[in-house]
């Protein structure tokens, strides 16, 4: 038999560690909810931008027969599952795409939320993500990323970059120090990819890579720094080459046919956040022992 203090003290720290799992179970939902929420935006972003179409008017609305979707259609995955992938009206079907990136969105929230509790890294994360989700779309379907969108992204990277300086010094010079690396992975996003793509069209006589993927390696320097850039620019590198080398073994990709080099930029980006710090570790260690 468990002593009554014994049995007392079970309960309460069993109640707490059940409380504590629910409460951040439904944190992790909100921040779902809000990814998801987010997501269904960037669909409407991604669409709208190229086309240069206002975001907010109309309402979201069928593209086949115009007519406006209910509040209730529009609830994220949950309102393309109800109406079964089609319109309510003209039972035109509407894309997986839809809640594919609306569910991708509140999960990768959800992960940052996780691996970046501060707040401001947090909120920050997440603002990025979105920046290179919504032109990863676009350039997938127009092979084009607008410079408008990447200028905006360049701007608040450098306001986060600052912020977080401040923060974390709460200094003038602490808030310089970081907004200086932000700009300095900007400058070797640009220079490094303008190169590559120069080097690249003389050596294959054509065009390697297109001006905007330089300016989207730019924005990303601004938010990540020098270094995580260049570790999101190999593994960006990587990814494309295999994905293309396996797309054109298997005749899916002509040798001279175009790929959209952006997706795999925000790619690298993404895997450099998370898991960048521990590569660099690992090569250094391996590479640079007595450093």
């Amino acid at each position: 038999m468990i002593p009554k203090l014994s049995y007392e003290l079970v309960v309460i720290f069993g109640g707490a560690i059940v409380v504590d799992l629910l409460s951040s179970s439904l944190l992790s939902l909100m921040v779902f909810v809000l990814g998801a929420s987010i997501g269904s935006f960037l669909n409407v972003v991604a669409h709208r931008l190229p086309l240069k179409l206002s975001l907010w008017h109309p309402p979201s609305r069928c593209p086949q027969c115009l007519r406006s979707l209910k509040p209730y259609d529009n609830i994220p995955v949950l309102g393309w599952l109800k109406l079964k992938g089609r319109c309510r009206y003209c039972r035109t079907p509407i894309s997986l795409r839809y809640p594919i990136v609306e569910g991708m969105t509140g999960l990768v929230f959800v992960w940052i939320a996780w691996s970046f509790p501060t707040p401001l890294l947090a909120i920050g994360y997440w603002a990025l993500f979105s920046w290179l989700l919504a032109l990863s779309l676009i350039d997938l379907d127009t092979m084009t990323l607008p410079l408008s969108l990447m200028r905006s992204g360049l701007v608040v990277g450098l306001l986060f970059q600052t912020l977080g300086g401040w923060l974390n010094h709460q200094t003038v010079v602490g808030a310089a120090a970081q907004l200086f690396s932000g700009i300095l992975g900007a400058v070797v996003g640009i220079w490094l990819f303008d190169l590559i793509r120069i080097g690249g069209s003389i050596a294959l006589k054509q065009d390697a890579m297109g001006s905007g993927d330089a300016k989207l390696a730019a924005m990303m320097g601004a938010w990540l720094g020098w270094k995580l850039l260049l570790l999101a620019g190999f593994l960006a590198c990587v990814g494309g080459a295999a994905i293309g080398g396996g797309a054109m073994a298997l005749g899916w990709l002509d040798r001279r046919q175009p790929m959209p080099f952006g997706p795999f930029l925000a790619l690298g980006a993404m895997l450099a956040l998370f898991f960048g710090e521990p590569l660099l570790l690992t090569y250094r260690q391996l590479f640079f022992p007595t450093l």
